[in-house]
């Protein structure tokens, strides 16, 4: 164990050492003509050089694996025995000094992770009641207050209790934008302060921190295994001792030793193993680094065959940040009502009851009432009882569902609201309406385009589900140019709709925020949460957005689609170079030496391939600093 651990520790110097008794033997014959040490040198190459190899296959076999190391030992050995020196001394060398080029080339693939790992804060700033103390992040916990300044991270996920400060959230969001954090805010771990000061006391800290779960994530994405990969290492497990018979069965029928372990160095398939999971881990990577958090190869492959998108319409098409914008009254006392319905509406986190909460307070409407009892009905609003009195809040679904029916003026009232494109909230009491709210809430800025560009990628059908009445959510698909719009639904229902376009052979994503969304999420074939950083989102879905960006999700869908085209690449790369050498090999241009020098060459060909995702920009992403610069001319 500890003579493998030292050849592991000095395989470059090994690899160093065996290049320069190569150069040494070639002067000994063809600057000295000293064919004697030409000989000795190599051979003394060879031996060296092939002992970590041979380590390395003896591991593999012992856990009944047959590598690609196996069938390089075999053939150096084979031509050490038959005294070709020359080969197995160039063998060994290019075999080590490939896999030496080879990991570092796999490194720069993997530096999101790195570039997200050097971003984990290590310590913190303490507050105590003597003061502040410099601590190991891993020695805060939960209820702790910590002290960021200028230039400092966020060392946990919290709220804020004291200070002002502009955040950059590029960790999280994959934005190097400035966020103004105050009073009660929530901030998170791995977050830069970059002007201010903030007193946070912590939520989640170390591995439970948002960051941490970030890292972790892809991490595992980097490592799960795509369907093509498994298909690779299953037909790996066949071809490496197919290769071995084959060699036996070219020996026994030639009876030309050279030309079997010849074979064995050729038939190594080294660009084959490597081609796909060094193009997943730089996709991946490349999603991480702009805040796209892409749940492994499998989840890859599938979101580029995706055909439907499927989108909530509150908080995902639209920004979410409704407000009253119209109040129709029937009756006498405004005041008391609207508080009623500000009441009951504070037990909701729902943005559209929100925004009567934030309503009645800016109108500030009379003392809150005391509930004695509420239920809430998903999709549709809720019932509350106060001092006797039943009151109903929410959509017509609501209302009808309790048998109250609206006159012909509150009728016209409410038409005209959401054929305006307003969202509706009805509310009565003890089964008259009182009040009817007009909600509006605005497409979020660059949708259009960013769906136009994801019908450009191949998405071939665009729709809208919500809970929201048939008028409102008309505006906003014409608007959109959407294919089909369905509103009036309950969560169950929009679940019930996704299932019935995968039944109908469509591939189908559902966008949400990951939180209310999540039975549609986790019953479409992608689940994509946009703009949530929340372990409900982390866990329910297959793609997080971290950022609330349209554009975000026109990268993603490109990043998954080029992934795979990269993967295809290399896979043919990697199988025309082997029926290369075979070609070569059976008309008399190939050796050993020339076989292994191309083989690992290819290695390397498939790995250049791959890092050229690591910057991969769709043709969308492109045109945006244009835009940019356009919108800021106007």
């Amino acid at each position: 164990m500890k003579f493998q651990l030292f050849l592991t520790k000095h395989t470059n110097q090994i690899t160093l050492v065996t290049g320069v008794l190569i150069v040494l033997g070639m002067l000994s014959k063809y600057l000295l003509q000293f064919t004697l040490g030409y000989q000795v040198t190599l051979a003394v190459a060879s031996i060296i050089a092939v002992v970590p190899i041979a380590i390395r296959a003896w591991s593999a076999l012992r856990n009944r694996v047959f590598s690609i190391e196996l069938l390089v030992s075999i053939a150096v050995i084979g031509a050490f025995i038959i005294g070709e020196f020359n080969e197995s001394a160039i063998v060994t060398f290019l075999f080590l000094f490939g896999s030496y080029l080879e990991s570092k080339t796999l490194q720069k693939t993997r530096t999101a992770i790195k570039g997200l790992t050097d971003m984990s804060p290590t310590t913190a700033t303490l507050v105590t009641d003597n003061g502040t103390e410099e601590v190991d992040v891993d020695d805060v916990d939960e209820g702790d207050v910590v002290l960021v300044k200028t230039g400092s991270q966020v060392p946990v996920d919290g709220v804020v209790v004291e200070g002002n400060g502009y955040l950059n959230e590029a960790s999280i969001t994959g934005e190097a934008r400035q966020i103004n954090k105050q009073l009660d805010d929530s901030v998170y771990s791995g977050t830069m302060v970059e002007n201010g000061y903030l007193k946070i006391k912590a939520t989640q800290v170390g591995d439970d921190t948002t960051f941490a779960k970030i890292i972790e994530l892809v991490e595992e994405a980097q490592d799960t295994k795509s369907k093509a990969e498994k298909f690779i290492d299953r037909f790996a497990q066949y071809y490496t001792p197919a290769v071995l018979v084959l060699a036996v069965l070219v020996f026994a029928f030639s009876r030309d030793f050279r030309l079997a372990i010849t074979v064995l160095v050729l038939g190594c398939p080294g660009a084959l193993v490597i081609g796909a999971p060094v193009s997943n881990v730089a996709g991946i990577g490349n999603g991480a680094k702009r805040g796209i958090l892409i749940k492994g190869g499998e989840v890859v492959d599938t979101f580029a065959k995706v055909d439907t998108l499927v989108f909530d319409k509150t908080g995902t098409l639209t920004e979410g940040n409704t407000a009253v914008t119209t109040m129709h009254t029937y009756t006498n006392n405004t005041d008391n009502q609207l508080a009623l319905a500000a009441a009951i509406e504070g037990v909701s986190d729902h943005p559209l009851g929100q925004a009567i909460v934030t309503y009645a307070a800016q109108k500030s409407a009379s003392v809150a009432p005391v509930l004695d009892d509420t239920e809430t009905v998903k999709g549709q609003g809720i019932c509350a009882k106060v001092s006797q009195q039943e009151i109903v809040i929410g959509n017509q679904k609501m209302l009808t569902a309790h048998h109250i029916k609206l006159n012909p003026a509150q009728l016209k009232d409410l038409n005209d609201l959401q054929a305006g494109g307003q969202s509706t909230v009805i509310m009565a009491v003890d089964g008259q309406v009182q009040l009817i709210f007009g909600i509006a809430d605005t497409i979020r800025p660059g949708v259009k385009d960013s769906l136009a560009a994801l019908k450009a990628q191949g998405i071939k059908k665009l729709v809208m589900l919500t809970g929201d009445n048939q008028l409102t959510a008309q505006a906003v698909a014409d608007e959109l140019n959407l294919d089909e719009v369905h509103a009036n639904l309950l969560p169950e229902e929009k679940v019930e709709y996704v299932k019935q376009l995968k039944e109908a052979g469509n591939t189908v994503a559902f966008i949400g925020d990951g939180i209310n969304d999540s039975p549609s999420i986790a019953n479409a074939d992608i689940g994509i949460a946009m703009g949530s950083g929340t372990d409900v989102a982390i866990d329910t879905s297959d793609v997080v957005l971290m950022q609330s960006s349209f554009p975000a999700l026109v990268h993603a869908h490109g990043l998954a689609k080029k992934t795979v085209l990269n993967t295809r690449e290399n896979i043919f790369i990697a199988i025309a170079t082997v029926a290369f050498l075979l070609i070569g090999l059976i008309f008399g241009y190939i050796y050993m030496a020339s076989g292994m020098f191309i083989h690992e060459a290819s290695i390397l060909v498939v790995i250049f391939n791959a890092m050229r995702l690591i910057n991969f920009q769709t043709k969308f992403d492109k045109q945006q600093p244009a835009k940019a610069v356009q919108a800021a001319t106007a």
